[in-house]
């Protein structure tokens, strides 16, 4: 059974492969900002969660005659800082202002995820849900930010921060799955895959 990744986040593959999984990488093109206007007032997790579904949903329409019995996972992860739900910073000044207002305080990190299992080509089984991990930042220096901001690692990321690259420097510690902030929780997403037919052991690389 062909697992697809409907991400191009490389910290997403990074995390199935470390964890026995060889997905293949389709890059969902879906209009964020469209999908979110429709949600107006929606709780966080029910906006992560609408995400990755419609990446998933779109990947796996693509896919179904290349691979008819796949398993597609789509995610979708953003940033609640001080009641604000933010994802990926416009630009460098967006992002150096989101961590002067991150530094020294908390974050929830949301993640949704979506499952959807082929059958014949066509969409059979579909699981959803989010996870949430509680982020607690450091209190980094104005030469620190400079510094991570230079490196254009925040730029591309939810909540301009890493926990697995450089920024993991400035993240004091977590409340929750740390998967969840590099990106796919993989307790959630096993618990997915069991909910539409699917062991994950059955997913696995085979081991030399």
């Amino acid at each position: 059974m062909r697992v697809v990744l409907a991400s191009a986040s490389p910290a997403r593959l990074s995390v199935l492969r470390a964890a026995g999984l060889d997905p293949l990488v389709e890059v969902a093109d879906v209009d964020e900002e469209a999908l979110l206007e429709a949600l107006p007032g929606a709780p966080p997790a029910e906006k992560v969660t609408h995400l990755a579904g419609a990446k998933a949903a779109t990947v796996a329409r693509r896919v179904g005659a290349a691979h008819p019995d796949a398993v597609v996972i789509g995610c979708d992860s953003m940033l609640l800082i001080d009641g604000e739900l933010v994802g990926k910073p416009s630009g460098v000044e967006q992002a150096r202002k989101r961590w002067r207002a991150m530094a020294g305080g908390t974050g929830e990190l949301f993640t949704g995820h979506a499952v959807l299992r082929l059958a014949d080509g066509e969409i059979e089984r579909v699981a959803e849900g989010h996870a949430t991990t509680t982020v607690r930042f450091a209190d980094l220096s104005d030469a620190e930010l400079e510094a991570y901001l230079a490196t254009g690692e925040p730029l591309a990321v939810a909540g301009a921060f890493t926990l697995d690259g450089r920024g993991g420097w400035f993240v004091d510690g977590i409340d929750g799955d740390p998967s969840n902030v590099i990106g796919i929780s993989l307790p959630l997403t096993r618990r997915l895959l069991t909910g539409v037919g699917v062991g994950v052991t059955e997913l696995w690389t085979p081991t030399r």
